[in-house]
């Protein structure tokens, strides 16, 4: 470092005092600092001293880095002096094993000297060098001594212009008042933070969203005045952990595996700098700082940050914690609890990324009017959210305008329904649709910018009053184009409006087909001509005559074949083919958008006069608004029909124990899907769920909602849930949803070996069965109300089906039409299916039969044209009992000796069944061993073996406990609980069930090729 001399500044004149040369001003700083009041607080304490450094080397300005409380590897900036805050905030936090002078100097307890001022190196989740302005002069110095403090030291800064660095006199100066900083600190030994890293911590700048020491706040669950309880507030499972400051050492009132799935379970062994490696890099400099001012601060925190599993994936965690203090005040202990909040979070995270990013306004009132949330969208119009956040409604100054906002606010809260108005924004050129929504926990805003639309109704308004003389015709054309549904029906609406009311013989309608326009359709022209019109005037090809209309958005009329070639060059071809000898060049774009274009032309030269180019530019807008409706009328039917189709099984499942075939028709064509569906779902013990649903109406809601129907079924089939118990959780489903939305629904479960249906159902038809003797009954139901407003429990019914029965599940409007009431329906659905009965025998019944009688049924029942008053679906199921001699079935005795037993009589049936596979019949007599291993370990008797050979070999073991085994985790060392991990491993699927007697623990072996 080299250092310069500076002469002490002499003032001149009378009456001045002798100035105070170099060497004593250092001894007379050092006396103001001792004479600092004690009771002043730390950062002034660090504040002053810093002022004094600076104004004592001539240095531009300072900073003070001190270590945090808690976890190791990061200094914190917690004062600074003459610097702008945009160059403080890269130092905010900075790492203590970086290069940076502060750094090193804290690191090394030496002076640290830097010749040219650079961003320090970046913690994890926060890179300084994006936050360092661009306008730093070159060449600043940067010098730092270290604070001192045992093992971990903090340093201070000092800034210097260039080419003028402290001398050996000041760098003793420095090292002096570090000293001096030490020892003031060292007395209360607590720090609090600087008022930029505050504002950082405010604003979320890298750093928590809110304050984590915050003394004022209620102490929390795990307060030692009370005992730790193992669940959260919201029912959640949670981990009460202890963290010895002292030590360092980690322990925790349970395995942390059991709480947080997929955490190492050695993790709180390794201390906290091994709790600290899990931590996801993004959200470790969130954590840190929330433990180190927690502990700083002696209070009570709260965080949420993401820890690592042992598979590499990552687990949202909210971690509570609070400081504990020795009688001196020390902080020794953290006592804390963690919990799993990735479901909370993942849902919160979705909603909250959609609400912030919807392009219209959006304000969250909590039940005292004040602003709780607002998106981007609001935040623009309402101001930042540091701003309003808190506020009263009426009180946020961008809303003063709005004439009786808090009265429309009360009136729509007290009234429960939703209300919507139209206000002029603050600029006068701008218009702003408000809609109130309340909800249970106060009242939501929505802005809408409604600018674009006010001005397409003040043109419209000017363009009608214009054009009143040709009232008639425009509406004749309007009239045409509004019931125009595709393009040639907008074409011919064109054709018949305006070409004879005009004289012209030839049209050409146009449409943009990726960059380049396509033909739609022409009047008066060769099909030759119009081929060769086809896809040659590119969309922003401004040497011809339509790529400059629609350029320039104006109707273009030419006319005469002269001022088109002097105009335009290269349309010879237009003139030697088409022709023609005048023309008008209609451009059709909506809300700034090409669509197409429009060709207008005429056998004889003609000079258009004003009224009909007006009315002409005005029917190009109708035109274009005609054409864009019909494009997306052909989208919205294309994606509705998608969707339909997505939402309903792609394919039946084939499977030995029904044969199956289902068709479904919609309501009627266009985007207005249906709420129609049905499913056939294999079970365990070759079980068969047969499900058919409607969702009331009809729309894109509607359609979710069936999907949504759709996919719960499944899940729920999955946990083996009788038929009543499966409509429950359907019926919570759809009431959740609101009081305007109602499905009607069918469950059925179809057990081969006992040849039995259980069902329940939920304001749907009652299926009806065919037999094979040709009768037809529709089987008893329960009338119980629709899903949404039923009042469980539901009632389960059972009937035993004769082999080879035809089950018809159907919903209501394929037997229900205006003209024909449902009990008629019904019965001619009945005489429809005891004709094809009797025609096509049960022995003869295959999948294509019942496809084949699908639509001979659907086509019977419903009309043949015109659209349907509702959709319309259709399940047949033949039933296919399981034979006695594919079913095995033994007691056996509760004692050890039944595994055994259990091996030898799987051994003997798989071979009587011609299943001598030895790998099958090891990995059975295995997989029976360890299921009847457990029953008798862990269960209570009568204990049963059955073996079914279906779509599978299934193996069943049965008891009377209510007990459902898991799959659990074991360490090395541990001597059991690995049996069901084997089951998992050896079978395609296996699973637990309760029955009427206790439960049955079942696996699903695939056959043999040939036995299959």
């Amino acid at each position: 470092m080299s250092g310069s001399s500076r002469p002490a500044h002499q003032p001149q004149g009378p009456g001045t005092v002798q100035a105070v040369g170099p060497a004593e001003r250092p001894l007379l700083r050092m006396r103001l600092l001792d004479a600092v009041d004690k009771d002043r607080r730390d950062v002034d304490v660090l504040l002053t001293a810093l002022q004094q450094v600076v104004a004592e080397v001539r240095g531009l300005g300072g900073m003070v880095h001190l270590p945090g409380g808690g976890m190791s590897g990061i200094l914190y900036l917690v004062a600074d002096s003459g610097l702008p805050e945009s160059m403080v905030r890269p130092w905010l936090i900075i790492p203590a094993r970086g290069t940076a002078p502060p750094s090193r100097a804290a690191r090394e307890d030496t002076p640290a000297w830097q010749p040219d001022l650079a961003p320090p190196d970046p913690v994890p989740g926060r890179d300084p060098a994006a936050l360092w302005p661009s306008h730093v002069p070159a060449g600043i110095a940067h010098l730092a001594v270290p604070i001192p403090g045992g093992r971990r030291r903090g340093a201070l800064s000092v800034l210097f212009a260039p080419g003028d660095g402290p001398g050996a006199a000041e760098c003793a100066f420095l090292g002096e008042v570090a000293a001096w900083m030490s020892e003031r600190l060292r007395s209360s030994g607590i720090l609090s933070p600087s008022s930029t890293l505050l504002r950082a911590l405010e604003s979320g700048a890298g750093l928590p969203e809110t304050s984590p020491w915050d003394a004022e706040s209620e102490a929390p669950p795990w307060d030692t005045g009370r005992e730790a309880s193992p669940w959260g507030a919201d029912g959640m499972q949670s981990l009460t952990y202890t963290w010895d400051l002292r030590t360092g050492r980690l322990t925790s009132d349970r395995p942390v595996e059991e709480v947080l799935a997929g955490i190492d379970p050695g993790v709180m062994a390794g201390g906290i700098e091994a709790w600290a490696e899990l931590i996801h890099p993004d959200d470790l400099p969130g954590a840190v700082s929330g433990f180190d001012m927690g502990i700083q601060f002696r209070g009570g925190f709260q965080d949420e940050y993401r820890i690592r599993r042992q598979d590499g994936t990552y687990l949202w965690i909210e971690a509570r914690a609070r400081t504990l203090t020795d009688d001196e005040g020390t902080p020794v202990k953290v006592i804390g609890t963690l919990r799993d909040s990735s479901a909370t979070h993942t849902a919160a995270e979705s909603v909250g990324r959609a609400l912030r990013h919807m392009s219209d306004g959006f304000v969250a009132l909590d039940t005292d009017w004040r602003v709780g949330f607002l998106n981007q969208a609001a935040e623009r119009l309402l101001g930042a959210a540091g701003e309003v956040a808190g506020a009263l409604l009426w009180d946020i100054p961008a809303l003063h305008a709005v004439p009786g906002l808090e009265h429309r606010c009360r009136a729509t809260a007290a009234e429960g329904r939703p209300a919507g108005f139209d206000v002029p924004g603050p600029d006068g050129a701008s218009w702003y649709h408000l809609r109130l929504v309340p909800v249970p926990q106060g009242l939501t805003l929505y802005i809408t910018d409604t600018t674009e639309r006010h001005l397409r109704e003040i043109e419209r308004a000017a363009a009608e009053r214009a054009a009143a003389e040709r009232a008639a015709l425009v509406q004749g054309i309007t009239r045409e184009l509004a019931e125009a549904v595709t393009a040639q029906d907008v074409m011919a609406a064109v054709a018949d409006g305006v070409m004879t009311p005009l004289g012209a013989t030839g049209l050409v309608m146009l449409d943009v087909v990726g960059d380049r326009l396509a033909v739609v359709g022409s009047r008066g022209y060769p099909e030759r001509f119009t081929r060769r019109l086809d896809g040659l005037w590119a969309v922003r090809d401004v040497t011809g005559p339509m790529g400059d209309a629609l350029r320039t958005r104006t109707t273009l009329f030419i006319s005469s074949p002269e001022e088109l070639l002097k105009r335009y060059p290269k349309t010879e071809m237009l003139l030697r083919e088409g022709d023609k000898q005048a023309w008008a060049f209609l451009p059709l774009a909506v809300s700034g958008r090409e669509i197409g274009a429009a060709v207008l032309s005429f056998s004889r030269p003609r000079v258009l006069d004003d009224d009909e180019r007006t009315l002409l530019t005005a029917l190009s807008g109708l035109i274009a608004q005609a054409l864009e409706r019909a494009g997306l009328y052909d989208e919205a039917t294309t994606r509705a029909r998608t969707l339909q189709r997505s939402l309903l099984p792609r394919a039946l499942p084939e499977l030995p124990e029904v044969t199956t075939a289902a068709r479904y028709q919609p309501a009627e064509q266009g985007a207005d899907v249906g709420g129609d569906w049905y499913d056939v779902i294999p079970l365990s013990a070759a079980r068969v769920a047969l499900v058919i649903g409607d969702v009331m109406g009809h729309g894109m809601a509607e359609a979710a909602t069936m999907g949504g129907l759709r996919t719960a079924v499944r899940t729920l089939s999955e946990l083996e849930l009788p038929p009543d118990e499966i409509l429950g959780h359907l019926n919570d489903i759809v009431g959740d949803l609101g009081n305007d939305a109602f499905a009607t629904c069918l469950y059925g479960i179809y057990d081969p070996v006992s040849r039995r249906l259980s069902y329940a159902g939920a304001g749907h038809p009652p299926p009806a069965v065919a037999h094979p003797d040709g009768s037809v009954t529709f089987l008893p139901m329960t009338p119980d109300p629709p899903l949404g407003v039923a009042a469980p429990p539901f009632e389960t019914h059972e009937v035993l089906l004769p082999a080879g029965s035809l089950l018809a599940l159907y919903s209501d409007g394929l037997v229900e039409s205006k003209d024909r009431d449902l009990t008629t329906g019904m019965g001619r659905l009945a005489e429809l299916l005891s004709r094809s009965v009797n025609a096509l025998p049960a022995s003869r019944a295959d999948a294509f039969d019942l496809d084949a009688l699908c639509a001979s049924l659907t086509s019977a029942l419903l009309p043949a044209r015109g659209a349907l008053a509702d959709d319309a679906a259709l399940l047949l199921a033949r039933t296919h009992p399981l034979d006695a001699e594919n079913v095995a079935e033994w007691p056996l005795p509760e004692d050890p000796m039944a595994a055994g037993q259990a091996r030898e009589l799987v051994r003997a049936q798989l071979t009587d069944w011609d299943l001598a596979d030895e790998d099958l019949i090891m990995t059975t007599e295995l997989l029976v061993s360890e299921l009847v291993g457990n029953v008798v370990r862990h269960a209570c008797g009568p204990v049963r073996l059955r073996l079914l050979r279906s779509r599978a070999l299934i193996c069943e073991v049965s008891d009377a406990s209510l007990t459902t085994p898991h799959i659990r985790h074991t360490s090395a060392t541990d001597e059991g609980g690995r049996g069901l991990q084997l089951i998992s491993a050896l079978s395609r699927r296996w699973g637990t069930r309760h029955t009427r007697t206790g439960k049955s623990i079942w696996t699903e072996q695939p056959l043999p090729a040939a036995s299959a």
